[in-house]
């Protein structure tokens, strides 16, 4: 009977360890902000891009640069190279074989992606600050307040957009390169609040 007894108590013990276990929270990883504001941030990125877009067409409708702003006439500059951007942090380091760097889930930080794409903004905000297109101008800080980073780099310098021919070639080659990573920001918002993202 105590054999019984002790044999019961055993399978308990053991069925407990193992409820106990069952229980444990899954590996640490930085958590997300909450989805709202990630729905908010895809939301306001799709703007972005519709603002940028509506003011490169605008810019070439009316000729207000005094020369086709065109992509294929112009050198891009990465205002974002020496700093986080979005194209660094949300890129795995040691991606391994994968298709896709950004999203092997081992190495990818949401926080750190975040963070890139704000910075991204920071930088361009400060380039564009003289713009006299308020849309784009609202657009950006929209999007800066719903992703609510503190921010650790150095403002780039505003460009001019006085009337010489090279202010104006910079605005123009400022608002492609912007237009072409917020295509990124907002594939990267996409992809953030796709159920892929938190398998």
């Amino acid at each position: 009977m105590a054999k019984r007894g002790s044999g019961s108590g055993a399978g308990a013990l053991w069925a407990l360890v193992a409820a106990l276990c069952l229980a444990q929270p899954p590996p640490c990883r930085p958590l997300p902000p909450p989805a709202r504001n990630l729905t908010e941030g895809r939301l306001r990125s799709r703007a972005l891009l519709a603002a940028l877009g509506g003011s490169l067409r605008q810019l070439q409708a009316f000729n207000t640069l005094g020369f086709e702003c065109t992509l294929e006439e112009l050198d891009l500059e990465d205002i974002t190279e020496n700093q986080i951007n979005t194209i660094k942090a949300c890129t795995a380091e040691h991606s391994g074989t994968g298709n896709c760097p950004a999203l092997e889930r081992s190495t990818f930080d949401t926080n750190k992606c975040l963070q890139g794409i704000y910075e991204d903004l920071k930088a361009y905000r400060a380039e564009l600050k003289n713009f006299n297109n308020q849309k784009v101008l609202t657009t950006i800080d929209e999007m800066m307040k719903g992703l609510r980073f503190s921010s650790t780099s150095v403002l780039q310098p505003s460009s001019n957009t006085g009337s010489t021919f090279k202010d104006r070639m910079r605005l123009c080659s400022v608002l492609h390169a912007f237009r072409i990573r917020a295509v990124t920001i907002n594939r990267m918002m996409n992809y953030l609040t796709s159920p892929e993202s938190s398998l």
